[in-house]
């Protein structure tokens, strides 16, 4: 019997890739938008702090356990912006493709060499709203900025996302490619560790 877990997002990027990295569990990944949780306002100033406000919302209105992932980019010239705002980058309602052309501006005049960038992802697991010891985990992927975007994969910032290790943007992987290497990826197999234990 697999065991329910409501995910804490409405992305269906983040549903998919989620799910397919937790299926060694046999966990039941269940986006919140079929309990019609309502999104929350993400108040925090850190990807740790909105992972844990949007799980322990989720977990609230279920009354199931929450998995929810707090994630972002951050570019070194732009002093670590977008950061916590990746999302909402251009603006509360942006499209990714009205994030990534106010990215490129920002980034105009900036040479190749300081155009360096990191996806950062925090995932959180609480067992019920009020866990006092939630389970976080983090993953970083380091990379850079191009000039334009390249590929159709993926979702966010991925077509400018450059891979130095593959020579392509991360929009140029393959799903199983991305998993391995990205900062969502290293989150999860450090979840998939400690949740292996916790649910035994």
């Amino acid at each position: 019997m697999s065991r329910k877990i409501v995910l804490a997002t409405g992305n269906k990027g983040k549903v998919a890739e989620l799910s397919q990295l937790l299926s060694p569990l046999k966990i039941n990944i269940i986006p919140q938008s079929e309990f019609d949780v309502p999104e929350v306002a993400e108040t925090g100033t850190t990807f740790v702090e909105n992972a844990i406000i949007k799980a322990r919302h989720a977990a609230k209105i279920t009354g199931l356990p929450a998995i929810a992932d707090d994630s972002g980019l951050a570019v070194d010239a732009l002093g670590g912006a977008p950061g916590v705002y990746s999302a909402r980058y251009a603006g509360s309602n942006a499209s990714d493709s009205d994030n990534i052309d106010k990215l490129l501006h920002s980034l105009n005049d900036i040479e190749p060499a300081r155009r360096q960038a990191r996806f950062l992802c925090v995932l959180v697991y609480m067992r019920s709203a009020d866990d006092p010891t939630p389970i976080i985990c983090q993953g970083e992927w380091h990379g850079e900025i191009t000039h334009e975007r390249c590929g159709e994969s993926g979702f966010g910032y991925d077509p400018v996302f450059w891979v130095e290790q593959k020579q392509c943007t991360s929009a140029q992987l393959s799903k199983e490619q991305k998993n391995a290497l990205s900062h969502r990826g290293q989150a999860l197999q450090q979840l998939l560790v400690k949740l292996s234990t916790d649910l035994d």
